[in-house]
């Protein structure tokens, strides 16, 4: 859940919350202060009755009017005032309207009367009534702006966030471009960008220097490999040796030859990511799919390899170069793990090229196959061809996807 539909959903219950409880009370103030004006207008009514008394010496009329009821009733005690809530017969509508009411006693000639004095509530409950609708729809319309505001204004100001996110993800070390500075009145998302320039910095900084010493190491360790090799050439001819000598300068000679594979990886890997190999031009990709396979043609009969292709016509504008990395890499891991007699299918066409080759179970693990170094106990490569490969795709904006189908371990090239 995003952080703003979160806030948002608090927010709305929150809102909706007070505003139920403070409606509630707002209601119970507003029928409050209502109920103590009535009780006023009916505290006149007794005292205008007990002046009437006082002058006249005799009770007044009975009141029975649409909203008003008065009447007397002889009782021998004192009765202390007393308000309260009650009903009142409207005999025009033929119903009971909500009403106050007072009960007392008068006094008159020796004689003590209990006073009832009822006033309807029914204008007072209209008027509440159409206050709380418009208290109603203000809190609609409150909703509605509030809403409005976290889905517009919010999203703006969230925007810098949402744009130092999109320029993490598409962050890489390879660009020569830095992450830009956010334009944010927020404190918050400038720490936040400078936070993240600053870290970027560093670490194209120390994939800098990193590339560089593994650069230089390899170019430093091309005139000694090159010596070590004459110089073994030279001994391997210069006299007869016996078995134990013959199988130690064989071993040495294999690890050399490993060493110089593995220093020319890396050197073509430091070019490919520094992307120093320009050199562009038209590629039939179909011809030179057909040429890599004549190569590799006497190696897959000694291996007992049927090679089968379906191949469409496929034009790039490509490095030759890379491309015949790419072929070779893909070609030679497919027959190096391949069972004999196995299979290898090579298809191709305007999206896709796709090898599959024949292998033991179970599928390799996806996401190991394409880091550096990653290879099999019995493999006598360098370990670097699938991420030479993986780094070659990546560099024109191809993927370069493994997936495992019963018996075929398939490479697939989506250009």
């Amino acid at each position: 859940m995003k952080l703003l539909t979160r806030y948002n959903r608090i927010n709305f219950v929150t809102t909706i919350f007070v505003l139920f409880i403070t409606g509630g009370i707002y209601y119970w103030v507003i029928s409050f202060i209502l109920n103590h004006q009535i009780d006023k207008d009916i505290r006149f009514e007794e005292n205008e009755i007990s002046s009437y008394i006082k002058q006249n010496n005799k009770l007044p009329a009975v009141v029975d009017y649409k909203d008003q009821l008065i009447t007397f009733s002889a009782t021998s005690s004192i009765i202390l005032p007393n308000f309260s809530d009650t009903t009142h017969y409207d005999k025009k509508e033929g119903e009971y309207d909500a009403a106050r009411r007072l009960v007392t006693s008068v006094k008159v000639n020796g004689q003590r009367y209990k006073l009832l004095i009822i006033k309807s509530k029914v204008e007072t409950d209209d008027l509440i009534k159409i206050i709380f609708e418009i208290t109603i729809g203000v809190i609609l319309v409150l909703l509605l702006i509030l809403f409005i505001t976290n889905r517009f204004i919010l999203n703006r100001i969230w925007q810098p966030f949402y744009d130092i996110l999109h320029q993490l993800r598409v962050f890489n070390l390879t660009d020569n471009s830095e992450i830009a500075d956010c334009q944010s009145v927020v404190d918050e998302f400038k720490e936040l960008n400078n936070a993240v320039v600053n870290m970027s910095s560093r670490v194209k900084t120390d994939y800098k220097d990193l590339k560089a010493f593994t650069e230089n190491a390899s170019h430093e360790l091309l005139t000694p490999i090159a010596v070590i090799n004459s110089k073994l050439d030279s001994l391997i001819q210069s006299g007869d040796y016996n078995e134990l000598q013959s199988k130690l300068l064989t071993d040495v000679y294999g690890a050399v030859s490993r060493l110089t594979r593995l220093n020319q990886s890396l050197l073509l890997l430091v070019k490919i990511e520094n992307r120093l190999v320009t050199d562009e031009q038209q590629v039939d990709l179909k011809l030179l799919v057909e040429e890599k396979i004549n190569q590799f043609s006497e190696l897959f009969l000694d291996k007992e390899i049927t090679v089968f292709c379906d191949l469409k016509d496929k034009q790039l504008k490509v490095s030759r170069y890379l491309i015949e990395v790419l072929l070779n890499n893909l070609l030679n891991n497919a027959m190096r793990h391949n069972n004999k007699p196995g299979k290898i299918n090579i298809m191709l066409n305007s999206s896709s090229l796709i090898i599959q080759n024949t292998g033991n179970a179970p599928a390799l693990q996806d996401a190991e196959i394409f880091k550096r170094f990653n290879k099999s106990s019995n493999s006598d490569g360098t370990g670097l061809g699938l991420t030479i490969s993986k780094q070659i795709c990546d560099n024109y904006h191809y993927q370069l996807k493994y997936t495992y189908q019963n018996p075929y371990h398939i490479f697939t090239v989506l250009f």
